[in-house]
């Protein structure tokens, strides 16, 4: 066993796509971040019908949304470090049983406090696996193939994303919602064995940051961290969920101002430990801090229109749900499609165009589901903004995944995947807390369809603004790996087209 788990080791950095063991590793990995990718856009799909079935209102089904997002955000960073340091196979593996079992709860849960708890678990699960689905890539494939590797675990995961809504709508308009959550467990049982049999590990082998070597030579991990920013994005999620029901109530506000007073309190604390979980100096880097300022935007207005476009399709277009679900399919077939040319076009000609035009393409999707209203014509209407917004995303997701990877050492690819997914997680869990609020929606919104749409048409250009800001900084600021100063001073022995750094960087002298 010990000569199986070295020779497996041994092949990290080896592995062509072309090999039987690349193609396994692209179908594991891409099967169990698409269990992550998928839950987080086809509950959108089931929310009306979750929230007549258990007689809640609006901020019940944020809070259905949100609790998963606030466990992913705030405990992926320990995830990747965790993946980084005891085995990045080994820790997804549990992320995947972990989310598999955590899903069976949500789908048995007999009321809203039950069902937000597990989605709550499912959070934790998603930490684990998320960091080092792409991490096992980022360390396992020969540099030559990484950043087509990179392309389509962003594709066929994006796809995963994508028809998360048709395949939601088909669920609940047939067996039921809870198979949306029931569907994750058949996905668990192809993955799981896949991996341990196919998936070679790797690790850090030096002492990863986010732990540290204890007096009794023990490795140890930064939980005070992982606890702070969970407990303030959490905190601040309550104020914006429930300012619309209790006003500035003192609790709203007791709860915004102690969310800001631990966010900086946890960034005080990574700055002064010496085994942080967000290490501060991973900032040097201009390129990998703009690329994660551009994430924040993308995601949150992503995550914003994820959220309220399928309730608008139900709610005020009279879509059922199979037919909300089935209105998005057009970005999910662009992105099967052109990811992966999206990325080998981005390593040739670099990440400040296709971030700069990405955006812009996608906010025009967005200003076109202006047009959606009661009695709106899919071809006329819905499919040429649904559309545009794929072509958008096909621009974007890809280059915008290569970059963050490359703008670090590939020693630290968990804790620069984990970084990049708390960003995107944490600007979705924001703007589905927020936007309800500043589009003024009602906590019975969702059930009147004249009340929604007029929520929606103000919460529409809020999220193509925020596209348009992401646009701006990545003309900005973004340019290609090899300018950044903080990568020179690194001097990576090895680099893939795209200006990953090798897996064996020089040390710093």
């Amino acid at each position: 066993m010990a000569t199986h788990r070295r020779e497996g080791v041994e092949k990290a950095g080896e592995i062509r796509l072309k090999d039987t063991t690349g193609r396994w590793m692209i179908l594991t990995t891409v099967l169990g971040s698409s269990m992550a990718m998928l839950d987080s856009t086809v509950v959108n799909v089931a929310l009306p019908r979750i929230g007549r079935d258990l007689d809640t209102d609006l901020a019940a089904l944020q809070w259905t949304v949100n609790a998963y997002m606030i466990t992913l955000a705030g405990l992926i960073l320990l995830g990747g470090a965790l993946g980084d340091r005891f085995g990045r196979r080994r820790v997804f593996v549990i992320g995947v049983i972990w989310f598999a079992v955590a899903s069976l709860a949500c789908g048995l849960a007999p009321n809203d406090i039950v069902l937000i708890a597990a989605r709550a678990l499912q959070g934790v699960g998603g930490a684990l696996l998320t960091p080092g689905s792409l991490a096992l890539i980022q360390s396992g494939f020969h540099p030559d193939d990484r950043a087509k590797a990179v392309g389509l675990w962003s594709g066929l995961g994006g796809v995963g994303a994508a028809i998360g809504p048709f395949v939601g709508g088909w669920l609940v308009d047939g067996p039921g919602w809870r198979w949306v959550f029931f569907l994750n467990v058949p996905l668990a049982l192809v993955c799981v064995p896949v991996a341990l049999r196919h998936v070679p590990e790797s690790r850090d082998t030096s002492v990863p940051e986010g732990v540290r070597a204890g007096a009794d030579g023990r490795r140890r991990f930064d939980v005070l961290g992982a606890v702070l920013g969970a407990l303030a994005l959490a905190l601040v999620t309550y104020a914006l969920i429930e300012a619309p029901n209790d006003g500035a109530s003192p609790v709203v506000i007791g709860a915004a101002v102690a969310g800001v007073v631990l966010g900086a309190v946890f960034v005080r604390v990574e700055r002064r430990r010496t085994d942080p979980m967000l290490p501060l100096s991973i900032f040097s880097s201009r390129l990998f801090t703009s690329v994660n300022l551009v994430t924040f935007c993308v995601y949150a207005a992503l995550g914003g229109f994820m959220f309220l476009a399928a309730i608008q399709l139900q709610v005020v277009a009279g879509y059922s749900a199979l037919g909300a679900g089935t209105a998005l399919l057009p970005t999910t077939l662009l992105m099967l499609l052109f990811s992966a040319k999206s990325g080998e076009l981005g390593q040739r000609i670099g990440p400040r165009v296709p971030l700069t035009v990405g955006p812009l393409i996608a906010a025009a999707g967005m200003l076109l589901m202006l047009r959606v209203g009661p009695g709106a014509s899919y071809l006329t209407d819905v499919l040429p903004a649904v559309a545009l917004l794929g072509v958008g995303l096909v621009t974007m997701v890809a280059p915008l995944t290569a970059t963050v990877l490359a703008s670090v050492d590939a020693g630290k690819a968990g804790l620069a995947s984990g970084i990049n997914n708390a960003a995107a997680r944490a600007a979705g869990l924001v703007a589905v807390a927020a936007l309800p609020l500043l589009a003024r929606m009602t906590p019975e919104a969702y059930r009147s369809a004249p009340e929604f749409e007029a929520a929606f048409r103000r919460a529409m250009p809020m999220c193509a603004g925020l596209l348009v800001a992401g646009a701006a900084l990545a003309w900005w600021q973004v340019r290609r790996p090899a300018d950044d100063p903080a990568l020179k001073r690194s001097e990576p022995r090895t680099s893939c087209a795209v200006g990953a750094p090798g897996l064996e960087p020089e040390p710093d002298r």
